[in-house]
């Protein structure tokens, strides 16, 4: 064996400078994660495994390469498997602590993001949270594709606590914000639109179970394993919002400075769209027509042959109503919406609601006969903390509001509730590819546009 000194004698200026530039990145990655949590420090013991990968090679990594003369099949084979397990460890942190891919699947936040929009979403921007379920497949979100057999892509231990690092800020009101799916922690795995609480609300639990064929087996998920949701933050920790005539209203906190103790209307986002009932004299829409307003295939409905129904925008709704065979256009009921947050325990609707509450962390609130379904959830499955009527309740987190811009064809905050601060993954910031169903190809002019807000 080699002696110390003839392994350094050996080294390269470039293994040196490689040792030096990966030995760098690794104590700076370290120094992040253990930001207020000093005992992470401890993962620097790992240091000199990573300077010897590049010096004195004690530990042979490339152990394969003696097969280069000998077996050409086995080097092959050890070439392939070096490389994609490189590649995979590769996409694992960069997935868990710097961005992540994110398709828009739904048309909650049209017209600002669209559906087949493809997402860089920085996690980064608010803090990468350290992995809760850190035994995982790599780029797949909790269930394995069925060509390797399907199941569970995580699991279950270890377990990790929840953890933040640190960011550059946190979700402003306005912000578009990915986010796990709060209701997501039980799933009904033949349907899970809507959600496992809202079935259970419209059909009973005891249907639920019995109907496995038609619901299918109920499952769990920890706070990382549920689904990714994007919809814009219109409310912050701290904040009071209502909702009047489909115009949100929110005031701040009266110990913020400077104090907003008045309700203030929220600025629309121009993308803003509701449905509506376009009433016609039984003229029939052109698809050239729908299409240059800006109506997509998915969203063309006829209600009766006088009667068509649409989301629109406040220009598209002036476009539509230009067209003379129209006769008029009125805004979709609200009790069309269904039944909201907290589910059967309210008579608000989706374009009427609240005045409610967002918890900051270290709130302390009297909980009344009022507010208990409000904040129940948020004690029982976010927080796991004791909650009883006449008796104060401290939040142990901060949470948020969130709401599509496709108000009328979103499933948010409404229908749900809060956003614990744990169940934040990150911000997009620009769309990297946009495909069109429609068309089937490509929409170039939405490729690099931010999405920030």
């Amino acid at each position: 064996m080699k002696s110390f000194k003839d392994r350094i004698s050996e080294v390269t200026r470039g293994g040196w400078i490689r040792a030096g530039i990966w030995g760098t990145l690794y104590v700076a990655f370290v120094i992040w994660v253990a930001w207020g949590d000093w005992k992470s420090l401890g993962w620097l013991v790992l240091l000199p495994l990573i300077v010897d990968a590049f010096t004195t090679k004690y530990i042979n990594y490339s152990w394969w390469r003696k097969y280069k003369d000998k077996n050409a099949f086995l080097y092959t084979l050890f070439s392939w498997i070096d490389a994609i397990v490189f590649a995979l460890v590769a996409v694992y942190f960069i997935n868990l602590y710097i961005f992540q891919n994110y398709q828009i699947p739904s048309s909650s936040l049209e017209k600002s993001l669209r559906v087949g929009d493809f997402l860089y979403v920085s996690k980064m921007a608010y803090g990468a949270r350290v992995p809760q379920t850190p035994l995982s497949m790599p780029l797949v979100q909790h269930t394995m594709p069925e060509w390797l057999g399907g199941g569970k892509s995580y699991l279950d231990w270890p377990h990790w606590e929840y953890k933040r690092l640190k960011g550059w800020t946190s979700p402003q009101k306005g912000d578009i914000v990915v986010f796990n799916f709060p209701a997501g922690d039980t799933v009904c795995t033949k349907m899970q639109n809507p959600d496992y609480y809202t079935l259970k609300h419209y059909y009973g639990e005891g249907l639920i179970k019995a109907r496995k064929d038609v619901f299918g087996e109920i499952v769990t998920r920890p706070v990382d394993r549920r689904e990714n949701y994007v919809k814009r933050c219109v409310g912050e920790p701290g904040d009071s919002l209502k909702i009047v005539d489909n115009t949100i209203f929110t005031k701040g906190p009266s110990d913020q400075v400077p104090s907003t103790t008045e309700w203030v209307r929220e600025p629309e986002k121009e993308g803003l769209q509701l449905n509506y009932f376009v009433h016609t004299d039984g003229h029939v829409f052109g698809a050239k027509y729908l299409e240059k307003i800006g109506i997509s295939v998915a969203d063309r409905m006829q209600v009766d042959p006088q009667t068509w129904h649409f989301p629109l925008t406040e220009a598209m709704k002036a476009e539509i109503e230009k067209n003379p065979h129209v006769l008029a256009v009125a805004v979709e009921p609200e009790k069309q919406g269904g039944d909201v947050y907290p589910l059967g325990h309210n008579e608000w609707t989706r374009d009427n609601y609240g005045p409610i509450y967002i918890p900051r962390k270290g709130d302390k609130i009297l909980i009344t006969e009022e507010n208990y379904w409000v904040y129940k959830r948020i004690a029982e499955a976010y927080e796991f903390q004791p909650m009883a009527i006449g008796e104060e309740y401290t939040f142990q987190m901060d949470y948020y509001w969130m709401q599509g811009d496709n108000r009328h064809n979103s499933a948010d905050s409404r229908y749900w509730g809060f956003v614990p601060e744990d169940h934040i993954v990150g911000r997009p910031v620009f769309i990297w590819l946009s495909i069109d169903k429609d068309k089937h190809g490509i929409r170039w002019e939405r490729i690099g546009r931010g999405a920030k807000r």
